[in-house]
């Protein structure tokens, strides 16, 4: 970035922005729009991903890199003057982990991805200091395996527990509006960033040639969607049951959230009970209303007496699935009750039918090639699911992906087939990436 502000300019300002917000708690900030200039939108568009698919008008990055200063430049000067219009969201179903149903994803045009991303910039470290450390979703330096660490903590520190899990339906398609504001404009009422939120809300979604506007809802894809996300749930849960849930409970209480994946644990069942019969009404009041067969009560208390080997070192106790993982109780290597978490068979599958459905399409490019890249997708997978304990069912995958991968290979030909002794061969020539554990969680 010759000649402008670089990255670590743009870092100090976020840093002042945030110091502002700390000192004034509860204070609507009613100037951040003026930190948004050309060189902000020049650390936005670097921060924004460039191979995504195109939203509406079809402009790619390379196209809009032909004139990039003077098409962020005509982005700067819209959004400040009020003469940005948000174009709707292109609208596109994937397959969910179940493979049958699907979920719909909002597709951004290139230019409101970078818009929106330089208002995230302005945004997060306002919001950052009102969030609490039970949300881990889509916060800056924040991941998915700190929740499930986090739970491994609580549950463990308690002696095991009473866990509710919370699954809200249709979360990001039901957020009203209307409450979205008022949240939203408690800590933020800058003229320009309110008006671009509202543009936003009501852009609408684009299906089948035909554009749909709402009154609720944010569409998943959109890169300031989780940050609203959270605003929505940290005054419908997260401070809620800090401030109102927790101090009158009998007992201990927890509660971990990634986005909308939620879970909540009590030491007393009389206090999750209880909870859980309040639950449906205060997300009603926002609007929101829960899955009544996802939304349940899971004994999880540590099983009585030792793992026994006739048990096979389980418990017998319910058990729970949070962000890909199941968690149950197990034995540890001392041989007492340890919570222990494995690959959910959802996702266990959902992996394996992408690798089989990936290696069926390109069963005829040259082995080489397959095997770079069915390495990197196992690696992937393995950045993901490899954490302590799960070792086995890394393996189990591995040796699966082998199964599929020589499956689609003897396909290739009826005249040259791939025995299992010919695959074995082939293998020691391009041998598959082996298990390992990345992410040392407790136990």
């Amino acid at each position: 970035m010759t000649g402008s502000q670089t990255p670590d300019d743009i870092s100090t300002v976020i840093h002042r922005i945030a110091e502002v917000a700390r000192k004034l708690p509860g204070v609507a900030l009613r100037s951040l729009a003026h930190h948004m200039d050309l060189k902000w939108l020049r650390e936005a568009y670097r921060r924004t991903r460039k191979d995504g698919a195109p939203g509406i008008d079809g402009q790619t990055a390379a196209e809009y890199e032909e004139d990039l200063e003077g098409n962020l430049q005509s982005l700067l000067d819209r959004a400040k003057s009020g003469r940005y219009r948000a174009p709707s969201v292109r609208r596109v179903y994937i397959p969910k982990g179940d493979g049958k149903s699907e979920r719909p994803i909002g597709i951004p045009t290139l230019e409101d991805k970078v818009l929106q991303r330089a208002v995230v910039m302005l945004l997060e470290p306002v919001f950052e200091q009102e969030f609490l450390d039970c949300s881990y979703g889509f916060r800056p330096k924040r991941s998915a395996h700190e929740a499930v660490e986090q739970i491994w903590q609580q549950v463990m520190r308690m002696g095991g527990c009473w866990l509710l899990e919370v699954d809200i339906k249709s979360y990001f398609d039901t957020i009203a509006h209307g409450q979205l504001r008022n949240l939203f404009t408690k800590r933020v009422c800058d003229g320009v960033i309110v008006r671009l939120l509202g543009k936003w809300l009501n852009a609408g979604v684009m299906e089948d040639g035909a554009i749909h506007r709402t009154r609720e809802g944010t569409p998943q894809g959109g890169v300031i969607s989780p940050l609203l996300a959270n605003i929505y749930l940290h005054e419908v849960v997260d401070g809620w049951f800090e401030e109102q849930v927790k101090p009158r409970l009998q007992g201990p209480a927890f509660l971990v959230r990634y986005a909308d994946d939620m879970v909540m644990g009590f030491v007393s069942e009389h206090d999750a009970r209880k909870v859980l019969e309040v639950l449906p009404k205060r997300f009603g009041k926002y609007g929101l209303s829960l899955h009544p067969e996802k939304t349940r009560l899971v004994d999880f208390r540590r099983p009585p007496g030792k793992p026994g080997a006739g048990r096979g070192g389980k418990g017998g106790r319910e058990t729970f699935d949070f962000l890909g993982f199941t968690h149950y109780w197990g034995k540890s290597r001392r041989g007492n009750w340890v919570v222990t978490r494995k690959t959910a068979k959802d996702r266990y599958a959902r992996s394996l039918r992408r690798v089989s459905e990936w290696c069926r399409r390109f069963r005829h490019k040259r082995v080489k090639v397959q095997h770079r890249q069915l390495s990197a997708k196992m690696q992937g997978h393995y950045g993901y699911y490899g954490i302590t304990g799960n070792y086995g069912a890394l393996a189990r995958f591995r040796s699966q992906v082998e199964r599929v991968w020589r499956k689609w290979l003897d396909r290739r030909s009826q005249k040259r087939r791939m025995p299992w002794s010919r695959f074995k061969q082939l293998l020691t020539r391009y041998p598959l990436p082996r298990p390992r554990v990345v992410h040392t969680v407790m136990p």
